[in-house]
């Protein structure tokens, strides 16, 4: 199974001179990375900056992806982004569901489940997010999360999904979740896949984690936890940081 590692920007850098020496430095730090042909390295900047970041030739080391979908494909949704523009722009993935749109702009897991579908209708390759508060019970709301987020989408297309494990109370706070802990999730995202689907499916879907990821402990979340990889909040804006990341993501996988 390939390994995943994505950088998620969010609402950053905020200008374009910033933008292109962030990415300068990534592409000539994973250019140097030998034989990374079992892992896909997915940038996921703001939606103004993908055009910028559109390259001819990726040499399949650095994928395009999204932060965010509207579940419509067209319309009169102003400020939104469809899954259709984005797969046009040159996008494969897509993150859904972060706990930071589910906490400021009030993202329900019906909302979520709707995005899912808009963006595999667009033929996105979705990376769902789920986790739990500090004073949540991880099993019960990763439970309801997957039930009503992978609502209406059948086997086949589950196969194009993603699943990061990214507990709320870990994310830019410095304070990530222990690899036993992950892994424990990770086990339990795959039993709710497998009632939701079977074992062998569940078996064969991506788990990452996300969460205060930063090159000291990547390999851990790999080699002990058994992630499929990473999704990479703040230190993917340190693009020697993100380098780093990668390293160690290969040479434990």
């Amino acid at each position: 199974m390939k390994k995943i590692i994505i950088a998620n920007w969010k609402c950053n850098p905020t200008t374009q001179t910033e933008v292109e020496r962030l990415f300068d430095v990534v592409e000539k730090g994973i250019k140097n990375i030998k034989d990374l042909k079992n892992i896909d390295i997915v940038i996921c900047p703001p939606f103004v900056w993908l055009d910028s970041l559109k390259i001819e030739n990726w040499k399949l080391k650095i994928q395009l992806g999204a932060q965010d979908c509207h579940w419509e494909q067209n319309g009169a949704y102003t400020g939104e982004v469809s899954g259709a523009m984005l797969k046009d722009i040159g996008c494969n993935y897509v993150i859904i569901g972060h706990s930071e749109r589910r906490k400021y702009f009030d993202e329900t897991n019906e909302m979520v489940n709707k995005k899912l579908l808009a963006a595999l209708k667009a033929r996105l390759k979705p990376i769902l997010c789920v986790g739990e508060k500090g004073e949540e019970e991880m099993s019960s709301v990763i439970k309801s999360q997957l039930i009503e987020g992978l609502k209406n989408i059948n086997r086949a297309q589950m196969r194009d999904i993603a699943i990061a494990y990214e507990p709320v109370w870990a994310i830019g706070t410095g304070n990530p979740c222990q690899s036993d802990d992950a892994m424990k999730a990770g086990l339990f995202i795959r039993q709710a896949l497998s009632k939701l689907y079977n074992r062998k499916l569940a078996e064969e879907i991506s788990i990452l984690y996300g969460g205060s990821v930063n090159s000291k402990i990547a390999a851990a979340y790999i080699k002990e936890a058994k992630m499929n990889g990473l999704l990479v909040g703040g230190a993917s804006l340190d693009g020697a940081e993100f380098v780093k990341i990668v390293k160690q993501v290969k040479e434990n996988a």
